[in-house]
């Protein structure tokens, strides 16, 4: 799959899913450190990538319709910090990539996963 993870997620984890065979790029690696969030959707629009963020901004379908991004994987932790963000993305990670991402909102929770 091919992924680019906001700069509010760990960017050690872009390492952890390319490991795992993941086409995986960070918004800090295209240059895109603090632009906007419109153009963060349209970079990974672009790229062809499915977008990982921790920004609920970026999963207000008002704001950003889903027909006008190529998917966004909003995650929801119950916790915060580097190691257990990670964690938590990892332990949910299989579910993620075994869905139709394209095109689609997909909110993940400690406890359940929303397609929208």
């Amino acid at each position: 799959m091919k992924f680019i993870l906001d700069e509010n997620l760990p960017v050690e984890l872009a390492r952890h899913l390319q490991s795992l065979g993941h086409d995986t790029d960070t918004v800090i690696d295209e240059g895109l450190r603090g632009v906007a969030d419109q153009a963060v959707v349209d970079a990974a629009q672009t790229g062809d990538r499915i977008l990982m963020t921790l920004d609920k901004g970026i999963g207000n379908i008002r704001r950003f319709p889903i027909s006008q991004h190529g998917g966004v994987v909003l995650l929801r932790p119950d916790t915060a910090g580097r190691k257990a963000v990670t964690a938590f993305i990892l332990e949910r990670l299989a579910k993620i990539t075994g869905m139709d991402l394209a095109g689609r909102l997909v909110v993940v929770g400690p406890s359940r996963i929303r397609l929208r």
